[in-house]
């Protein structure tokens, strides 16, 4: 009887073991889902032409400030992530059937990671912080200061800064975050911290290493954002630099 015990314990045990990680499967998957409605709810993501007007969110599950949205969130899955080389890419199991388009910015829990490069029905390809023609304007946390994020090619950790101006106030571990020029990403989103401050004398900018607040060599799932004011402000600035250029 003891010996028999002892085998239905561990059995169950297993059991136990197999079951929880279904369970916890399903708590990551309604764990993004609850993300994502709490995204939404973020200041950040709305802007009016009307700065002077309160904002209030309710409980109501009805949109009321769907005039003024300008970001919208949906949670994917990561199915494949390179980091070896200078130019690397994200696919996630989220596509156009599902509203993904490029030019949509992709975010993790931690930070931001790329942006929506191209599209299938059920899949998307994101091109990752981590390649050389991704760029993207950040600013200091404490100064507002703006700057453009790159990616060197070396350390899949690190990224950098460019164009601080050497009049702002920047320490080693002073946090980066998108600014509101970016059309890819609702401002306030981590980029990365300070690791290093590069001082050229021939320059009266620096130059910062930013270790990335994203880990890319464990990221399983991100929120693809999209900007739904993007098209209406690209066509004015298009039509603007046409006009005054002819």
């Amino acid at each position: 009887m003891n010996i028999a015990l002892q085998v239905t314990g561990r059995l169950d045990a297993r059991f136990n073991t197999i079951s929880y990680y279904f369970r916890l499967k399903q708590a990551n998957e309604a764990l993004l889902k609850e993300n994502v409605r709490l995204n939404q709810l973020l200041k950040a993501n709305f802007e009016g032409p009307d700065s002077n007007k309160l904002m209030v969110s309710d409980t109501i599950r009805v949109d009321h400030l769907s005039s003024i949205r300008k970001y919208v969130y949906l949670e994917a899955k990561v199915v494949d992530n390179s980091t070896g080389g200078p130019a690397n890419f994200l696919t996630i199991h989220r596509g156009s059937l599902e509203g993904v388009h490029p030019n949509m910015g992709v975010v993790s829990s931690a930070g931001i990671v790329g942006r929506v490069v191209n599209v299938s029905d059920n899949f998307a390809t994101v091109m990752s912080l981590l390649h050389r023609s991704f760029a993207v304007v950040a600013k200091l946390k404490k100064g507002g200061e703006r700057g453009t994020v790159e990616w060197d090619g070396l350390s899949p950790m690190y990224v950098t800064l460019k164009n601080i101006p050497k009049s702002a106030k920047v320490a080693k571990g002073d946090t980066v975050i998108t600014s509101q020029i970016s059309s890819l990403f609702p401002p306030g989103v981590d980029v990365g911290t300070v690791s290093d401050i590069i001082d050229d004398p021939s320059t009266n900018f620096y130059t910062l290493r930013l270790r990335t607040a994203t880990n890319f060599f464990s990221v399983e799932y991100v929120y693809v954002t999209d900007n739904t004011q993007y098209q209406e402000q690209k066509m004015l600035e298009d039509s603007t630099k046409k006009k005054f250029n002819e």
